[in-house]
């Protein structure tokens, strides 16, 4: 038996170095993975990432973490079209019939998620500035899953195009709050000491470290939507005359993925860069609409391949530690309150029909990659620097917080989101019946 189980380790050791078998083998399980979780009633997404779970490091260890890494193009690529599927969605009709509904209630959720997340954990003796830059990493959602859900329900209607608009100013509104909270935590925890040694002179200049980063945060999203337009327009005029799917095709997929490159490397967001290309796409002509169409056949392996890579990062083993666990619950909870208390708030305030006050709030719950970076962000800044060991430790604890949430809500949100948006079309059905009686 021993000999049987020293062969297989060497058979997995053989072959979990070739990209493609780690590929084929996320696919693969993640396909009979997906049927399964289908068949109990769950998104096929949630199968995705069990995928992922069982075959990386934490269980079976076929995909290797370094192996995950070489498949960033996917994620990459994947993230690129789910952007540009939101950016679709902002028409200016649409928005138009929207008005400021869509704005009031994403600006309530933010702000409620913040500040129940930051007092939660401050309750909690975290240390306030550190509670703070987690209320703020706390605001973003998880784009992918909304977007995978309802294209697997094929829905449509009012309470899908609101859920759109939402999901994709949420990201901008999380881009936002993160960088004044970290520019106003960096200057309370002395960062503007450590950046002297480097660039006091330039830092005096510009008003201090805090303002240097606030510009900072906005230069990325002026240069970050400015660079998606251009490309979407170039993508608009490259395919006005163009008829046949696979020149579409060609012209849509080569524009995302420089795009997306050309995002990453001058540090600019590939979210809001692809949201930006699909809004003026959609806006430009509404022949535009057959590049989504003709795209929408790509979508499920490189969703199925997206999810899965996600599920290979999570760690099951950190729920094992005490802190990490009764902070990681704090920070769900609390979000929760502020994600569904936000939306009813802004919902009620925006006096929206009660298929959306009661359900849409549910549909913000998953949490992915967007809180992974910009807390890996602060573990990579030149704030941790300047931080003495008790607050670097605060820092690591941070980091294992929102793993332990994305663990969670990557598992559990995409069902709760499923059963929220079936229920809220059936809501909208019969409001819809009562407005013709």
């Amino acid at each position: 038996m021993d000999a049987l189980l020293t062969d297989l380790i060497a058979l997995r050791d053989l072959v979990s170095h070739h990209g493609l078998f780690s590929t084929g083998m996320l696919l693969i399980l993640g396909y009979f993975l997906g049927k399964l979780a289908n068949r109990v009633k769950l998104p096929e997404i949630t199968g995705y990432i069990v995928a992922g779970l069982v075959l990386g490091d934490a269980a079976l260890g076929i995909v290797h973490h370094e192996m995950s890494e070489s498949l960033q193009i996917v994620t990459d690529v994947a993230l690129g079209l789910i952007a540009l599927t939101i950016g679709g969605e902002f028409s200016f009709s649409k928005l138009k019939r929207m008005g400021s509904e869509v704005v009031i209630i994403t600006v309530a959720q933010i702000l409620l998620t913040f500040i129940a997340v930051s007092l939660g954990l401050w309750l909690f003796k975290m240390p306030m500035p550190f509670a703070m830059m987690l209320g703020a990493i706390a605001t973003a959602t998880a784009p992918a899953a909304t977007v995978a859900i309802v294209q697997s329900l094929r829905a449509h209607g009012p309470f899908v195009d609101r859920l759109y608009g939402i999901v994709a100013l949420d990201d901008a509104g999380a881009v936002i709050i993160f960088g004044i909270v970290f520019a106003i935590v960096s200057s309370i925890l002395g960062a503007d000491s450590a950046a002297a040694a480097t660039g006091a002179v330039e830092v005096a200049r510009h008003g201090g470290g805090g303002m240097i980063m606030i510009w900072g945060a906005i230069k990325e999203i002026l240069f970050s939507i400015v660079l998606g337009g251009v490309a979407g327009y170039i993508i608009h005029r490259l395919s006005g005359k163009k008829n046949h799917t696979g020149e579409l095709m060609i012209i849509a997929l080569g524009w995302i993925f420089v795009l997306t490159a050309l995002s990453i490397a001058f540090h600019l967001s590939p979210l809001l860069s692809n949201m930006a290309a699909g809004m003026v796409l959609i806006n430009a002509s509404p022949r535009n609409h057959r590049i989504f169409r003709n795209l929408e056949p790509l979508t499920p392996p490189i969703y199925a391949l997206f999810f899965a890579i996600a599920g290979t990062e999570l760690n099951p083993a950190i729920l094992l530690q005490g802190d990490i666990l009764i902070l990681g619950l704090v920070f769900i909870v609390a979000r929760a309150i502020g994600k569904v208390g936000g939306v009813w708030s802004g919902a009620v305030i925006a006096k929206s029909k009660p298929s959306i006050r009661q359900n849409l709030g549910y549909c913000m719950l998953p949490q992915a990659g967007v809180a992974i970076g910009l807390v890996l962000m602060i573990q990579a800044s030149p704030l941790v620097a300047s931080l003495g060991p008790a607050q670097k430790e605060i820092i690591f604890t941070m980091v294992n917080i929102i793993l332990l949430s994305v663990f969670f809500n990557e598992l559990t949100g995409p069902p709760i989101s499923k059963a929220a948006i079936v229920k809220a079309l059936d809501m909208e059905e019969h409001e819809k019946a009562m407005e013709a009686a």
